[in-house]
């Protein structure tokens, strides 16, 4: 099965994280109005004039959002307050401890400013 859109990504993710990931990707589309739903580098994606502004994934145990490295770093004591683990470009999350919307909307908006858009 190829998967090339958001849906068919939903879909074929692991039925525990369908609900978060339906529940982020329509966080995502609400903060980011402009922005085209994209499906690049094997990810679901959110993209503003061919920029990737946030994408998420699914894994075995968690799933993730990506974002640019600005946005995790200025968001970085509101992603640990709400007991997440992030890289330079990621937050992972879980069942047990969901990404918070209000911090979503934040950092997708910081990405968004800190890729110059």
């Amino acid at each position: 099965m190829t998967i090339s859109d958001h849906d068919s990504y939903i879909a074929a993710a692991s039925e525990q994280f369908r609900p978060l990931l339906a529940t982020l990707r329509a966080q995502l589309a609400r903060t980011l109005p402009e922005a085209e739903e994209v499906f690049k580098y094997n990810m679901p994606g959110f993209q503003i004039e061919g920029t990737i502004v946030a994408s998420y994934a699914a894994f075995t145990r968690q799933c993730g959002l990506y974002l640019s490295p600005g946005a995790i770093s200025t968001h970085a004591e509101g992603i640990a307050a709400a007991g997440l683990k992030a890289t330079k470009t990621g937050i992972t999350f879980s069942l047990n401890n969901p990404l918070p919307e209000d911090l979503v909307h934040r950092l997708a908006l910081t990405s968004r400013k800190d890729v110059g858009l």
